[in-house]
């Protein structure tokens, strides 16, 4: 025997009790970690030896807490952070490759890994199909990653994205302005929404989610990106699955379950807009978002690049001249 081929109970438990370096007891990574698992198990511990396997377990446990995870692709070796955020459907992990930094995606229910796939495929069509002036209006797909789950053996495949530093949520935007944002201010965003999304429609996709955490904006660059494409379509298509907690803000071919459109982002962008600006909306710009949310989207704007030089042509009456407004969020 040798210390990462255990044979028995009695060698597993030797084996976990002998070391403090993680690295000592899973040379093989998951192998060695699966073959303890089944080893180890209270359930099927020999005969008064339960509470030894418990306390072998619970060991185990916090070995395989302290390694560093490592998910190596064709292309990759993703070292795993300890960080984490959760999405909509997804927990986002930061990853490393050297200098590379990226954000790993994973279902958190194998059941919705036909939806990651489809964020996948949907960066990768704009890779290939976006004009590449408006490349940054999405994050750039690094890799793709199947993962087995060490502990269930369940399969998740989810992207790497590109980690875009200094970006935050329109809906982290609204939680610093509970009274509204300055339409000025909302201006650049409304415009760069707008050209975020003309891109994507003229490559062939409807996003299917512009909702507050899926717009991303940079302060003081005024950046903005797209994200979660999980629920992306190619237009005449149906939104595969909605954020139930924003049920109330999509566009009712979404809700009817009837074919999308880009006027069905249209739709999205401008709610979205205008809650993020509140009681602050002036007049013309209510007109002109209320003319995006028709229910019927054969009644609404359908042309992104259209619809942006019309808001170009409001904002001028509204504001005069364009002019870089700096724009920063309270501390």
């Amino acid at each position: 025997m040798t210390s990462t081929r255990p044979v028995d109970f009695d060698d597993a438990v030797a084996l976990v009790q002998r070391t403090d370096d993680p690295a000592e007891v899973f040379v093989d990574g998951v192998t060695t970690y699966r073959r303890l698992v089944k080893l180890l198990h209270p359930d099927v511990a020999p005969a008064g030896r339960t509470a030894v396997a418990t306390a072998a377990m619970a060991r185990l446990a916090a070995l395989w807490a302290a390694t560093t995870p490592v998910i190596q692709t064709r292309r990759r070796r993703w070292v795993v952070g300890t960080g984490h955020t959760t999405g909509d459907l997804t927990t986002l992990r930061e990853v490393t490759d050297g200098d590379l930094r990226g954000l790993l995606k994973l279902p958190r229910d194998p059941a919705d890994n036909d939806l990651v796939r489809a964020e996948i495929d949907a960066l990768t069509r704009l890779a290939a199909e976006g004009d590449p002036r408006h490349r940054a209006y999405a994050p750039q797909l690094l890799d793709t990653v199947t993962h087995d789950d060490p502990a269930t053996g369940v399969r998740r495949t989810g992207p790497v994205l590109e980690h875009l530093a200094g970006f935050v949520s329109l809906a982290e935007v609204a939680r610093h302005f509970p009274d509204g944002l300055d339409p000025r201010d909302a201006a650049w965003m409304w415009r760069r929404l707008l050209v975020g999304l003309g891109w994507a429609h003229r490559a062939g996709l409807v996003h299917g989610a512009v909702l507050p955490e899926h717009v991303l904006v940079h302060p003081a660059a005024h950046g903005l990106a797209l994200v979660d494409w999980c629920y992306s379509v190619r237009p005449g298509e149906r939104i595969p699955a909605i954020v139930a907690r924003h049920r109330d803000h999509y566009p009712p071919e979404v809700s009817g379950r009837r074919p999308a459109t880009p006027a069905t982002d249209l739709y999205a962008a401008a709610d979205l807009m205008t809650r993020l600006i509140g009681p602050r909306l002036p007049a013309p710009l209510r007109r002109f978002a209320d003319g995006c949310r028709l229910d019927r989207p054969a009644m609404r704007p359908d042309d992104a690049w259209r619809l942006l030089a019309e808001l170009d042509d409001l904002l001028h009456q509204l504001y005069g001249p364009r002019r870089f407004r700096p724009f920063t969020l309270p501390a």
